[in-house]
């Protein structure tokens, strides 16, 4: 056995979150793309089944009400809320991550030019924009975005007769002025695996009188978000990359608590009606989260996430995020050892602090590497042009996995 591979041995026996590994469908493959769908816990396939054969083949119409069809939008985004740092009440699940982005950056442009103060009227809170609203007509989006979100940001800003100015995280707060009406920006980058400073960039954007909206996408259950603590206004995420919920489960919709009578959505819907089944003419929206609805919910894919979401019972985030640095930095250790000297570079930040939960090499020939890879048993994925992405879910990775991987893309370099 090498050194390293002992060392994984040490790391994997002392790790308190091995024993959830036995949660998850998994097989002899080191599964390192969890960053892009995460794997199947073992909870799902049963309740799916419980859901498709009872609550629809035998309850039928029943279920929305005896099953608890109805509300498990919010039900499940009550589930959601720990793990992103909220309260409850304040999270909707439902559509798809773009729907959603849309949603939310519409809300803050209409927020922005009502005029009035968004300060938490109960919590006694930092001011969270308002105020000027006839002057703020342009929209500040991450121009390194994953690149659906920039779309939606076109579109909003037409919609909403603002200009849309492209940005890094590092230009926001010089950009930041009293035309800003809206700042769309990832927690996480999504190619590099850079950790933006969410705390910092609320605050200026605050600062500016503008609505801060954050894409969770890549942040959500691999690291601690702090949304109410921070003070977001809006933010969005998916969830089927760390937490597990399956391919195209449902996303989900955070609205401050103290905003939310305020969250004007531009996709309403008999959903957020606050009489649903009245079948009224006029629109009379409903108060708190649901307002983030529209249509009728996916059920088969939100019962599913609910199942998926089980495993977290009883897991601090922050003992996930204790893992996850654990397991990047043993990876770029084991790279360090075992490939070829300037075979690749790490374009992830060294720093903690600027680092999500994965590890993104550039490489030449990546796609033919990743193919590689993924023949050796080691699956990640591949950016264009350059770029080899490593996705680590503290839930099932562990530290032999890592080992193994870094010793294969040696193999493969070599």
């Amino acid at each position: 056995m090498s050194e390293l591979a002992f060392k994984a041995s040490e790391l994997d026996a002392a790790d308190e979150l091995a024993a959830l590994r036995g949660k998850f469908v998994l097989d002899e493959v080191v599964y390192l793309d969890g960053n892009s769908l995460g794997a199947l816990p073992s909870a799902v396939p049963g309740r799916v089944d419980d859901v498709v054969r009872r609550q629809w083949g035998s309850l039928r119409i029943r279920s929305w009400d005896e099953s608890g069809w109805w509300t498990a939008p919010e039900r499940i985004g009550d589930l959601i809320a720990p793990l992103v740092g909220a309260a409850a009440g304040q999270i909707v699940v439902g559509d798809s991550t773009s729907v959603n982005v849309f949603k939310a950056l519409v809300a803050a442009v209409r927020m922005a030019g009502d005029g009035r103060d968004a300060s938490r009227d109960e919590s006694g809170g930092e001011s969270g924009g308002g105020g000027q609203g006839e002057n703020r007509d342009e929209i500040l989006v991450d121009a390194t975005t994953f690149p659906t979100d920039g779309y939606i940001a076109g579109s909003a800003a037409r919609m909403t007769g603002c200009s849309l100015r492209p940005v890094t995280p590092e230009e926001v707060r010089d950009a930041l002025s009293e035309r800003t009406a809206a700042v769309l920006l990832n927690h996480v980058d999504y190619r590099t695996g850079r950790l933006h400073d969410l705390p910092g960039l609320t605050a200026a954007v605050h600062e500016a009188g503008a609505y801060a909206v954050w894409d969770l996408c890549h942040s959500a259950g691999a690291l601690p978000v702090g949304l109410d603590e921070h003070g977001v206004d809006l933010a969005v995420g998916c969830t089927y990359k760390y937490l597990n919920g399956g391919p195209g489960s449902p996303a989900y919709l955070y609205v401050r608590r103290d905003l939310q009578d305020r969250f004007d959505s531009p996709l309403p819907g008999w959903n957020s009606h606050a009489e649903p089944f009245g079948m009224r003419v006029d629109y009379e929206p409903a108060s708190g989260a649901p307002r983030g609805r529209v249509g009728t919910p996916d059920i088969l894919s939100m019962l599913a996430l609910e199942a998926a979401l089980e495993v977290w019972g009883g897991v601090s985030i922050e003992t996930v995020r204790a893992k996850s640095l654990a397991l990047t930095d043993f990876f770029l250790e084991c790279v360090a050892a075992y490939v070829p000297e300037g075979r690749v570079e790490s374009l992830t930040p060294a720093t903690h602090a600027e680092r999500g939960s994965q590890i993104a090499l550039r490489c030449e020939d990546a796609g033919d590497v990743m193919k590689r890879l993924i023949e050796n048993g080691v699956v990640g994925d591949f950016r264009r042009p350059d770029v080899l992405r490593f996705g680590f879910t503290p839930l099932y990775v562990g530290f032999a996995d890592v080992e193994r991987a870094a010793r294969v893309l040696g193999d493969v370099l070599s």
